[in-house]
């Protein structure tokens, strides 16, 4: 009915090439220390809507634990499908909290042709994109006070932390549309998932790391919201 693609690293995955390139580094799986969720799929087109995550995510876990790998962390390498579009909406509102005049001219730079392939656009744009996505995670809503984005939606009410911003790591044309290229890293970690997804359920409440929470600060520093986790 539905299938999770997993890839066993040393380390966190910070782009798509870390797990799909034909030349990464291949190791033992006795080796490895960390399970990289990549790809969940469902098979069944009269499923589709329907979440079978929470169980699915713990059970493949607990299947991975019986293997007797040593592996100690449990992460996504996850896109974020609907960012584009809303910092689209959010360079269109001139009342915007999270842009202010200096952010929307570095945001400017978006409407060049390859820009992602321009050093000095790239620098410019980082800090402005990657505090806009921890703000999209961590503080924009749509209708019903919901997560904007369906990815986010699914790990976070799968008791998941938002762990990581990983800049460049899906420059595919698909992954340059929908999210500038940026891919999130959800930390499952066992010993809290329960209490995570409550909380989450329950009060909205989004388990976040330093380093999100830092980016958020920069967007701050550079104008737009982020005071309230300052």
């Amino acid at each position: 009915l539905i299938f999770v693609e997993i890839a066993l690293t040393v380390d966190m995955a910070s782009s798509i090439d870390d797990v799909l390139s034909e030349t990464r580094l291949q190791i033992a799986p006795d080796k490895a220390t960390t399970a990289v969720f990549y790809s969940i799929s469902n098979c069944q087109e009269g499923l589709r809507g329907i979440s079978f995550g929470n169980f699915l995510i713990k059970q493949v876990v607990q299947e991975l634990q019986r293997l007797g790998l040593g592996l100690k962390t449990f992460v996504t390498l996850s896109p974020m499908p609907a960012f584009a579009r809303w910092v689209a909406l959010e360079r269109g509102n001139p009342s915007s909290e999270y842009l202010n005049h200096e952010t929307r001219r570095v945001l400017d730079a978006l409407d060049r042709p390859n820009w992602h392939q321009d050093p000095v656009l790239c620098e410019s744009l980082k800090p402005v994109l990657l505090g806009l996505a921890a703000a999209y995670i961590i503080l924009a809503r749509g209708s019903g006070r919901r997560v904007i984005d369906p990815v986010a939606r699914f790990h976070l009410g799968n008791g998941a932390r938002f762990e990581r911003l990983n800049w460049a790591a899906d420059l595919s044309d698909k992954g340059l549309q929908q999210s500038f290229g940026i891919m999130v890293n959800y930390l499952y970690d066992l010993n809290s998932i329960e209490q995570q997804h409550e909380a989450f359920r329950n009060s909205g409440t989004i388990p976040s790391s330093g380093e999100v929470r830092q980016c958020l600060r920069l967007l701050h520093g550079l104008g737009g919201r982020g005071q309230s986790l300052l």
